[in-house]
Order: C-alpha cells, then structure tokens, then sequence
C-alpha cells in the first residue's frame, strides 16, 4: 500500500510540473486514471491542490455520480493532499469527482479550476474456461476436415468490458492453429483430419484485467470422430421362436477410416415408456447381427442401435437408428384368464353375468372362450362336460389392452350354488383353466372388515382386515373392484396383503364404489363396499327448487332434486336454503339426506324468491331461483269467515223467528190493522122494518169517529139544497171517496177531515192512496138506548171513518148496483129507536161504517114507528155502501 501511495505522489508531481508549465491549468489533480476498475474490489484515489494558496485539503471533498462521499472514506495525506476509498460496485461506469467548497470570491468565480474527476469502467476479471471439448462429425463417407470445438464459460462479464476467447489447436509435430471469438465456442478448419495422429487443444479467456487458459488436453484424433447411425437395420420375427426377435444392420463408415466400432443396443414394447438397454457385455466388437431374447410373444417391439469408435475414452456415441418394429410370433396362452362376475339381485333369484379379462399372458389374439357351467345339487356338480364355446372378435389392437368380455348369463335361484370354467382359446393353443363358484345365499362367506379408501397423490389406497371368524389360511386371494355407473374393473391381490393401490387411473371428480371380495378357495364372500372420490370439486349444477303444494299465508314447503351422481363431482355434505322477500336473505342448512323443507314465519301476501345451494368439502354450487307468493289468508281462515257469517245469519234469522213468533200480535197490530170483515157482520140481517135487540155500546166504539150534532130541520134544508149539486159531484165521489173498499176498525180510525167539510169536495180529498173515507149520518135522538137531551133541538149526526180495506165488488163497479140502490134515513126523533136498533145489532169492531142519505122522499116515513116484522130478505153490506156517495154534498150545520 505504501508503494502504490508513493508511485501515485510521484505521478502527481510530475502532473503538477506539466501543470505549472501550461499557462491554462487546473488548480486540482486527480490520480490515478485506470482503463477499468474490478467490480467487487475497493479503489484508492489521490487529489492534490496545486499552483494556489486559496483552498487546501481541508476544503476539499469526493463525490461518487453527484453523491458526496462520506468523510470517514477520506485520508488526508499533507495540507495538500487528500485520499479516499470507494468500493465498486455495480457495472454501469461512472465518475468520481474531487471539488473545493467556495472559501473564497476567487474559488466560486473559479469554480472549474477547483475540480478534476477520474472516470470509471467496470469489468470483472476473466475465469478458466471449463468442459472444453472437440468433436469431428461424418461426412458422408469419410471424417470431415473441420472440427468443432466448445467450452462452458465462468463467471459474469461486464456490458461496457467485454472477455475474448482464443482457442488453441495443434496437430502434435504437424501444425497449430488459434482461433480468437467471443462467443464459448469456434471451428478448426484443417487441411485434412489427422487420422491415427495425436492433437492437443486448450482455450484461453483474457480481457483488460488480466488472462486465464483452461486445461490443456491431448487425445488421440479418433476419439474426436462421431460416426452416422447404423444403417440399414431390419428386424426378422421367426415362428420357431415366438420370444426372440434378429437384429441386421451394416456399418456406417468402412474401416479404412475407423478400425473397429462398439454397439448399443435398445428395445421396448410398442407404447411403452421405458427402454430395456442389453447389457453391453453381451455385444461383440465390430459385429452387424444380434437376437433379442426373452420376449413376449405376440407382442410388437421397437428396437433402435448406436455405435462408437472403440476407444474406451472415446466419449462421442453416434445418433441412434431409426424404429425397427416387428411383432412377435404367437405362442399358447401360459396363464389363466381372470375370471370374475357380476350379481344383480331379483326376488327368489340372482342374474348373474360371467364376465373375464384376457390372460395377462395371452401369447396370441384369443379367438374364443370354453366355458363350462355346474349347478350343485345334493353336494354334486352337475352339468354338461364338454361345455359351450363363445367365440370373441378381437383384433391385434385389443390383444394389447385386457378387453373385458360378457361370457354368459345366467339366472340363478337363491337356494341353488353355481361353479363356473373357463379357458382361453388363441390360434396355437388353450390356457390354463379359471374357475369360479359362487355359494347359494343361505351360506355365503362372511365380507372383510374395516374397509377404507382415500386417494394420495393421484392415487387411491385401499385398506381393509380380514373377518375375525375367519382362519387366514382359509383365505386364498382377495378381490379389488371399483364402479362408477357402467364402468366396472377389478384386480387381484394375494392372501396376505392388507393394504394395495388400485394400478388402474381414476379420473377426478368421479364417485366410485370400491369394493374387497375375499376368495375362499374359489368361493367368493360377501363384498364389503365404500365409495370414494379420487379428487373432489364443486358441483357442475345446483338443485332445481320448485313448490310442494300451494304456499300458504305464513309457510310454503319446498322441494328440490337431487343433483345427478355424474355432475356432484364430490360427497354432499349438505344444502342452503336461500329466500328473500327483497329486504334481507335468510338462510337455512339442512343435512345432505333431505331434499325437502318447510319454510315458516313468512309473511302473507308477499312475494319470495328462493334458491338452493348444494355444498361439497370444496364448495358449493347455487341452483335454479324460484319465486312464488304468499296468500293472504290462512288456510282455512276464509272457510272460518264464511261458518261465521253464515253462523251469524243463520242465529239472526233464527232469533228474527223468535221474535216474530213471539210479538206476533203486536207485529199484526202494527203492519197490519184488524179489519172487520163486512161478508161476516150481522148487519146482513138487519132491516129497516125489523128492529134488533139494544146492546150496551162499547165506550171506546166511537173513539175513532168524528160526530156532528145538527137539527133535523137544518139536515133536511141541507140535504134539500144540496140536492141540485149531487148528481154534479156523484162521479167524483164515485171516483175518489170510494174508490176502496170499506177498511179500518171504526174504533181504531184516527179522525180525518171530511170529503164534505169544504165546497170545493174533492180537492181536499187526502192524498194517501191506501186510505178511504166513510161518511155516516146519526140521529141525534139517541144512541144504542141513549135518551138526547129534552133541551137539545133534533140533531142530525155526521161521522167519517177512514180505512186500508180493499173495495168491495159494489164499491169497484157503483153503475151496475146503481139501479139497486138504497138509502137508509131515519128522522132523529121520529125513527129513533130503530136506529138504535140497527146500531145494537152489529158489533162496532165488526160494522164497516154505515152511510145512511137524509132523502126528501122519507121524511115522513121516519115519523112513523115501524110495526111490520123485519123483511127476512137480508141486505149485503155492499148495498149499505152503495148509498155513501150520496153523502159527500151533505154539509151540516
């Protein structure tokens, strides 16, 4: 270290006095100034103040691109001068600059003067090249003259400092040649290739930091020859020997040139993966034939061969030959085909499929299969001996896969045992026998216990134990078998293995029922089962929900299908039921067994949608959305409505009933007035000649009728000036006052203005159309028996009554009983007591009203007293009310 400062003062004072010679100079030198700097390593740089007194080392500062460098990397040598040391890293180039601070006017108006800078470029030092190698292929007939040589390059280079590579190649005692690259490998052009001549080789790697050759190899020039394949290679199958196949082939360069050639020979199944190499001590040197031994018969092989020259460190093998495939000749079968079958129960028998595999080692295409059939009976086999053949068609493709074949069916009954044969049969001969027994069901074998199945690693373990009551020994071999829907396949394992791997591939997402059928010297036991997924996923398709029955107010009872077994992908491990009414989603779990559900709490008259999500270990699978909307009433809540109502009508009418049966008088008097009936009144008998008995009048009888007094002389002028003016209102009155028939009680009658009470007559009449009135004249001498007043003058009275009665067919039709009419007049004092007579003769509740006219032509009648006995002619009340018209124009005064 102490010489590199020294040299670096000592190239700084020569700087300084080639400085001070110029008249432009820089008050600030930098040292040293390499082409390039090795990454990795740490630089030692020097800045001097020279020429000035203005700065010295201590206003001096480094900076590394634009980045000062700490003071702790400085060393400051004299007042002078000032060291640093940076590490380099990284391989962009850059610059490391040496400045002054401004101390002065001079240094900041200066500023260029009081710097200097030393530039960097970056490189890493050059490494042995390693694995150097020289090959010299064939061309055509003879070694090519040009020879390719390679090498492994070590360690980085920079981008702005490149590392060169010289190869160096010499013919021992012939020549040397050097080839110069940058890339890890060249070509050697020779004049011709040094046959049988020794050459020596290395490669040298140099850049600006320093050079390094790689080791140098001697070798003899053959080892540098790669030879062309074998040619012409042909494979001979001879049916004398159905394991073994010849090889032919020629030598691709003649021995002018390479003296002896070593081989390498390989072979396999067509389809096969792996290649069987012989062994290299069973190849003779430089020989052109070879039998492949030991091989399958009827089986197509692929063989290929290599060569080298025979150099045991001659490392350049050839490229291998091409394909030659031959298929071996046909052999008989030498082992059994696997015998197997598959039971479907039914009621009182079993259908039972024989189905078998081809022998492993079938030798050959089978053409048929002798299958022989037992039923036992009593302990004994019986059945035909020589058996039936089934002829196959299969072709030399499917004699390399073990095609599964249906031999026969056959229906067993439950109660029967059955022991099944069969042979294999190819175009040389028969294998061995396989047989089969299958026990009836009343004595079958017990299964193995504890069976599991999981899949590691895309493979699927089977694990199970033998029946507790059964001996080992008594167990020969056991049976594995998988299904998934109409795939089925099985191996066998022998009678010690507890654990196995099923060596056929299972694909993933697939469900498959993996089963172990123990074999108890040919007779199959009770299979234990489980099913098993070699990988799980989600399902492809989620449960399509739908309603069962109509939904109700508060509930609604979904259904959903099960997703189908090919589309599951995975073990249901259980549903989510979704339905949302728009304000929130609800959910529900239910176990993987229940397709069906209940929904409750819901409100009435709102729509729902609903979905149900099927889940797996893996995840879940939404289905199908289905909406649907809640009634508004209960079940049962209408018909509750309507037993109601009609309960309450019904209780209503029952109670009207009641109470119509019960205030039946009090209705009757209301909504309908009792009202004599005239076809049952006495009055019918009564005659004006004819006095009746005097009854002791009622006192309420003339509650309901108005009584004018009035002197008979007064009637009579009445009567006499209204006399002219009767027939003028007859029709009117005809037409309005008696227009209805006699109605009413005379003692319920409520008062009513007369039709007479005023001239104008019929226009006072009252306007309700269901009540008439009835005028009626009563002498004022007395009543039923009454003695009048001796004081009062003779009075004539003048009743009305009025009623809902419906005319009589008199009062309807007045004209026809006009001719017939009569008037009845009494003079009140001289005919009184056979008024009173009348009067008395009738009941007032049964007498309609009678009307009798004050007539001129009677006035003198009325002063007699009657002595004749009553006419025994009666008189219908029509005829009484025939002569009420004729008392509307009588006013009294």
């Amino acid at each position: 270290m102490a010489s590199v400062g020294f040299v670096q003062m000592l190239l700084l004072a020569c700087f300084t006095s080639a400085v001070a010679t110029a008249g432009n100079y820089n008050h600030l030198v930098t040292a040293p100034q390499p082409l390039v700097v090795e990454i990795g390593t740490d630089f030692n740089a020097s800045c001097m103040v020279v020429v000035t007194d203005e700065v010295t080392a201590d206003d001096l500062y480094w900076a590394l691109s634009q980045k000062t460098v700490p003071k702790e990397q400085y060393t400051k040598i004299n007042r002078t001068t000032l060291n640093v040391t940076v590490h380099i890293s990284g391989e962009d180039k850059e610059w490391l600059y040496c400045r002054s601070r401004g101390v002065s006017p001079y240094v900041v108006l200066n500023e260029g003067k009081f710097m200097h800078a030393i530039y960097l470029r970056k490189a890493y030092p050059p490494k042995q090249p390693e694995n150097v190698t020289c090959i010299a292929l064939q061309d055509k007939k003879v070694i090519s003259s040009t020879v390719k040589c390679n090498w492994d390059t070590v360690g980085r280079q920079s981008k702005d400092v490149a590392t060169k590579y010289t190869l160096n190649f010499n013919v021992i005692a012939y020549s040397n040649q050097t080839v110069s690259t940058k890339e890890n490998s060249a070509l050697v052009n020779l004049s011709v290739f040094p046959h049988f001549m020794d050459v020596e080789f290395w490669v040298e790697a140099h850049n600006a930091l320093g050079m390094v050759a790689s080791e140098h190899l001697r070798k003899d020039a053959g080892c540098l020859v790669k030879t062309d394949p074998p040619a012409d290679v042909k494979v001979i199958s001879e049916k004398t020997f159905a394991t073994s196949l010849l090889l032919n082939w020629s030598r691709p360069i003649s021995k002018g040139y390479v003296t002896k050639l070593t081989y390498e020979i390989r072979f396999c199944q067509s389809g096969a993966h792996e290649w069987t190499y012989v062994p290299p001590g069973d190849i003779a040197d430089d020989i052109e034939s070879f039998r492949l031994q030991k091989l399958q018969p009827h089986k197509v092989y692929v063989s290929q061969i290599r060569c080298k020259t025979d150099k045991a460190r001659c490392p350049y093998w050839s490229e291998w030959s091409t394909n030659a495939t031959k298929r071996t000749p046909e052999d008989r079968p030498t082992s059994k085909p696997d015998l197997w079958k598959k039971v479907y129960e039914g009621v009182g028998e079993r259908r039972v499929q024989i189905i078998c595999k081809d022998p492993v080692f079938a030798n050959g295409r089978i053409t048929h299969f002798d299958v022989k059939v037992q039923e036992q009976k009593d302990k004994t086999w019986r059945g035909s001996s020589e058996g039936e053949s089934f002829p196959v068609n299969r072709s030399d493709g499917d004699a390399a896969h073990r095609t599964i074949t249906l031999v026969k069916e056959i229906y067993l009954e439950d109660q029967k045992s059955l022991r099944v044969s069969i042979a294999a049969v190819n175009s040389v001969g028969k294998s061995p026998l396989a047989s089969l027994s299958i026990p009836d069901k009343a004595h079958e074998l017990p299964p193995v216990e504890d069976l599991r199945a999981w899949p590691i690693d895309g493979q699927m373990w089977v694990e199970w134990k033998p029946h507790y009551s059964t001996r080992s020994d008594r167990v020969t071999e056991y049976v594995v078998q998988w299904v998934s829907g109409d795939v089925l396949d099985w191996q066998r394992e022998n009678r010690s293995t507890r654990l196995t791997v099923i060596k056929d591939h299972l694909p993933k997402f697939v469900c498959y029922t993996v089963s172990v059928y123990p074999v108890y010297s040919g007779w199959t036991g009770k299979p234990a089962s489980v099913q098993v997924f070699q990988e799980q996923g989600a399902p492809l398709q989620g449960p399509v929900v739908s309603l069962n029955n109509k939904p109700q107010r508060n509930e609604a009872e979904l259904v959903w299908t099960e997703i189908p077994p090919d589309r599951r992908q995975g073990f249901i491990t259980g549903y989510t039921i979704f339905y949302s009414s728009g304000r929130e989603t609800l959910t529900v779990v239910v176990p993987p067994n229940v397709t069906t559900y209940k929904l409750t709490s819901l409100t009435g008259n709102t729509k729902y949608d609903v979905w149900v999500s099927a889940s797996t270990v893996v995840n879940s699978t939404q289905g199908s959305r289905h909406s649907f909307t809640t009634t508004k009433y209960a079940s049962g809540e209408i018909e509750l409505i309507v037993v109601g109502v009609s309960l309450g009508f019904l209780f209503f009418v029952i109670m009207t009933m009641l109470l119509c049966i019960y205030k039946k008088d009090v209705i009757k008097r209301n909504f309908w007035p009792q009202i004599p009936n005239p076809g049952e009144s006495t009055i019918r008998n009564w005659s004006p000649d004819y006095p009746l008995r005097a009854e002791t009048p009622k006192e309420n009888c003339m509650s309901g009728i108005s009584v004018l007094d009035m002197d008979a002389s007064d009637g009579k002028s009445v009567f006499e000036e209204d006399k002219a003016v009767l027939p003028l209102k007859k029709d009117k009155y005809l037409s309005e006052e008696h227009s209805s028939g006699i109605g009413g009680s005379s003692c319920m009658s409520s008062p009513r203005q007369s039709v007479s009470d005023s001239d104008e007559g019929g226009d006072m009449v009252d306007t309700t159309a269901s009540t008439v009135q009835y005028s009626s004249v009563v002498a004022s001498s007395g009543y039923k028996g009454q003695t009048p007043s001796s004081q009062a003058p003779s009075q004539a009275v003048f009743s009305r009554s009025e009623s809902t009665q419906p005319l009589l067919d008199s009062e309807e039709n007045p004209d026809v009983q006009d001719g017939s009419r009569q008037c009845f007049f009494r003079h009140a004092a001289g005919n009184q007591d056979n008024f009173n007579q009348l009067l008395e003769a009738e009941q007032p509740e049964e007498l309609e009203t009678l009307s009798f006219c004050p007539l001129e032509e009677d006035a003198a009648a009325t002063e007699q007293t009657p002595t004749e006995e009553p006419s025994s002619e009666r008189r219908h009340p029509s005829a009484l009310s025939s002569y009420m018209p004729q008392l509307g124009g009588y006013r009294p005064q």
